[in-house]
């Protein structure tokens, strides 16, 4: 299979879970979620230039300071680069290769789905950079193998997530919503925040849902509505594991956010404003308290990974 252009870029956001509902842990291992995705304006980019020699590289560039003791590998093990492995295969030709450069602007172990992001970038530029031909449909089943929050993160606006969340149906939704987001500098480790959660929560249900007020919410275009209904119950083990985060949220909510929640397993937290301005003067709050490593507005929903 020969390459059909040389080079791509393809543009991924970030999401939040505006509800995270968690189950019992599973015997294989995972937990059993009921989610609402929302993707946000907030992208990575990545920038995949063809190879013939079947060699697979991957260079990271942030946009900000990571996390203290948190890294992106640069190599096999980067997630896009096993992305593009698993594609390959599904193409059946080893000659297949690529540069793939990413410039990250969604928080690393923030609870944004950075990494899942590219991923899904990953798969869909490759796809594109060696004329796989295949769909978004035939994408999902690889995008699964990767990651809970990959599946989602082609499509984006709002869905509905379940299994361990890689199962992925649209939700009907009006109006775009602002956000701002407090990011930290200290990460939070998806696997300590479950296993915390494992803890503090030995009766959590079998099969959590997702409530009917959320997605009344989204179907009426109601921000004030969805700001009541957000929800992650994930919250009281991210807070057990960074108590700080608590601060952070009761600054936003006095600053009148119409919501707030913590993102995914943190340690983002994210806050629901009612227009732009609300917005501003919400970022302005948090930034003053110096509680963040960064203040970022945002919008949402906005489409999965595409070329730009």
């Amino acid at each position: 299979m020969v390459p059909v252009v040389t080079r791509v870029t393809v543009r991924v956001p970030a999401k939040i879970n505006l509800c995270l509902g968690v189950g019992r842990v599973r015997p294989d291992g995972f937990h059993p979620l009921a989610t609402v995705y929302q993707a946000v304006d907030l992208h990575d980019e990545l920038r995949i230039t063809a190879r013939e020699d079947g060699e697979l590289s991957v260079a990271v560039h942030t946009e900000f300071d990571l996390p203290e003791g948190m890294s992106v590998p640069e190599g096999p093990d980067n997630i896009a680069v096993r992305a593009a492995q698993l594609l390959r295969e599904r193409l059946g030709d080893p000659d297949l290769g690529a540069d793939i450069a990413i410039r990250k602007v969604i928080p690393v172990a923030g609870g944004m789905a950075g990494g899942s992001a590219d991923a899904a970038a990953a798969l869909v530029g490759c796809n594109e950079l060696w004329g796989g031909g295949l769909g978004r449909a035939d994408l999902e089943p690889l995008a699964a193998e990767l990651g809970s929050d990959v599946p989602f993160l082609l499509h984006g606006g709002n869905a509905v997530g379940g299994g361990r969340g890689e199962t992925v149906s649209p939700v009907l939704a009006r109006g775009s919503y602002h956000w701002v987001f407090a990011t930290s500098s200290e990460g939070l480790s998806t696997a300590a925040v479950y296993a915390e959660f494992d803890r503090l929560s030995p009766d959590a249900p079998a099969e959590p849902e997702v409530p009917d007020e959320l997605i009344n919410a989204l179907r009426a275009g109601d921000a004030h509505a969805l700001g009541r209904a957000l929800s992650n119950d994930l919250t009281d083990a991210s807070l057990s594991l960074r108590p700080e985060l608590a601060d952070t949220l009761e600054v936003g909510l006095e600053a009148g956010a119409l919501g707030a929640v913590i993102s995914g397993s943190g340690p983002t937290t994210a806050f629901l404003a009612a227009s732009e301005e609300h917005a501003l003067d919400l970022a302005m709050a948090l930034a003053s308290t110096g509680s963040a490593a960064d203040v970022i507005q945002s919008r949402g929903p906005v489409s999965g990974a595409r070329l730009v």
